[in-house]
């Protein structure tokens, strides 16, 4: 499928209204009923007014986040159209990808999820 990665920069502490700006993204993808979101914490950067923001082992909150999106050029729009009409300040990028699920990693029905494995043949 072809669509947009979105991705979503802000730090630990940075708030909207009464969430944190992170909440408050991923709750309107659940909204959209968009599926999957991935949040990585990291260690350091550079905002946009060349700010230095980094985790330390005593004061996490000025921590950068990323939220990372994968999403139909529908779902971008739409989140985006809420991002700008609630005015959350925030940095995102948005590029083009193909993104999909690889069929072996779906369940297969006719397998138990936990098989155990079978002992490795001893003839030889």
């Amino acid at each position: 499928m072809n669509g947009y990665q979105l991705t979503f920069y802000t730090e630990k502490n940075r708030r909207h209204g009464h969430q944190t700006v992170c909440e408050w993204l991923l709750q309107k993808t659940r909204e959209l009923g968009i599926c999957g979101a991935t949040v990585i914490n990291c260690a350091e950067g550079v905002g946009h007014a060349g700010a230095r923001h980094a985790a330390h082992v005593l004061k996490l909150t000025d921590q950068p986040l990323q939220i990372i999106l994968a999403v139909t050029a529908e779902e971008a729009e739409r989140l985006l159209e809420i991002v700008r009409t609630e005015r959350v300040h925030v940095f995102y990028v948005r590029y083009p990808v193909e993104f999909g699920m690889i069929a072996g990693d779906l369940p297969n029905p006719d397998k138990p999820a936990h098989a155990p494995r079978q002992p490795p043949s001893t003839q030889g």
